[in-house]
């Protein structure tokens, strides 16, 4: 095995980070809400075309705070995909809610709007939707269902800083929408996240729940002369030193966009002929939408195929994981929620998913190794 292994996902390093850290530990201001937050959220702005962003301490907190924002509770029922991380569902059932949990589609990992009509009844309040890997869900037939049903549509955007769907910015399409960046993700701080927001009423009640349920934000703004408490919240605000990493990968975004785009091209330009050969599905992006280039998938016709794909991969120095286990079929997942209609799609995706090496700074020659190793491969 080559000592030169290649590992799934390497954090971007921006030129700024450690300039803008040093500004802030200089500084009498390490705790939020200052210049780099303000940066930050202006940048994230400019991205998502969003007339409100909040940075938060994770994609978590903002999912919790979209379920405060909605007021969710125990009579009501919220139905996320399957096939998703676990945040989507547990910050839904910390308001107390039933968790639904429907099926997606088999070529792209998103939920299927289908399954969510099957799954309605009069309870359901929210629906939360995952663009998986940067690539936009089914949103024409979501939003559909939404007007004609009345539930709020919550984007899980954690894949899709910058991805479009008709040229609409994902995470501004829905009711509310929230970002991740967490390290693993394109744009990163370690730890972060922010939530996406166009009504202005919600806006001014995001704010005092983002801070402990207090007005602070309006006492910094200089509109109130003293801030106390006036609602519920909890501490999602991140501290200046995250925030200044993310400003500076924020200001980097166009280089790190560049960089996976080229890793993507490649897989995508590479492995179809031996996908064809093998009965293999790739990943693909429908002509309506910009992806990201979070991340590059391909699916087996089986799951031992599947396992046997990633240990050949991994003799060779190659990491290329899998993905979610579905929520349905997990203990939470029985405890805290239902399933009307068997996930069939989703245990299907889930068994036979495989995730390439996607880093910006992957080098072509890491590509054309990794692409060599999977071609080497008879399924």
């Amino acid at each position: 095995m080559s000592s030169d292994r290649i590992i799934f996902s390497r954090p971007f390093r921006a030129r700024q980070e450690l300039a803008n850290l040093e500004a802030v530990l200089n500084s009498d201001h390490s705790h939020g809400d200052g210049a780099f937050t303000a940066s930050a959220t202006a940048k994230i702005k400019a991205i998502t075309e969003a007339p409100h962003a909040l940075l938060t301490t994770s994609c978590t907190s903002a999912l919790e705070m979209a379920g405060l924002l909605l007021e969710l509770g125990p009579d009501d029922e919220v139905i996320v995909p399957s096939f998703a991380f676990t945040s989507t569902a547990t910050s839904m059932a910390l308001r107390g809610v039933t968790c639904v949990f429907a099926d997606i589609d088999l070529a792209t990992g998103n939920l299927d709007p289908a399954s969510v009509a099957a799954a309605l009844t009069p309870r359901t309040k929210a629906v939360v939707v995952i663009h998986y890997g940067g690539v936009a869900a089914e949103m024409a037939e979501l939003l559909a269902l939404a007007d004609t049903h009345g539930f709020a549509i919550i984007e899980d955007n954690a894949h899709g800083l910058g991805g479009r769907w008709r040229g609409r910015p994902l995470g501004t399409i829905g009711t509310l929408g929230t970002l991740s960046f967490h390290d693993t993700k394109n744009v990163h701080c370690g730890e972060g996240g922010a939530l996406l927001l166009t009504d202005e009423i919600l806006m001014a009640r995001a704010e005092i729940i983002r801070e402990k349920g207090t007005d602070r934000a309006r006492f910094l703004r200089g509109a109130v002369d003293k801030y106390s408490w006036q609602d519920i919240g909890s501490s999602y605000l991140p501290s200046e030193l995250n925030a200044a990493v993310l400003d500076a990968q924020l200001a980097a975004f166009d280089v790190i966009q560049a960089g996976r785009h080229r890793v993507w091209d490649g897989y995508a330009s590479a492995l179809p002929d031996w996908a064809a050969r093998n009965d293999v599905r790739l990943m693909t992006v429908p002509d309506d939408r910009e992806h990201t280039a979070h991340l590059y998938f391909l699916r087996t016709p089986t799951e031992a195929r599947r396992d046997d794909l990633i240990s050949h991969l991994g003799s060779l120095g190659i990491s290329a994981p899998f993905h979610y286990v579905p929520l349905d079929s997990s203990p939470a997942g029985f405890k805290l929620g239902r399933t009307p209609n068997p996930c069939v799609r989703s245990a299907e995706f889930s068994g036979t998913v495989v995730r390439l090496p996607l880093w910006p700074d992957l080098s072509d020659a890491q590509v054309a190794r990794v692409v060599d190793a999977v071609t080497a491969f008879t399924v």
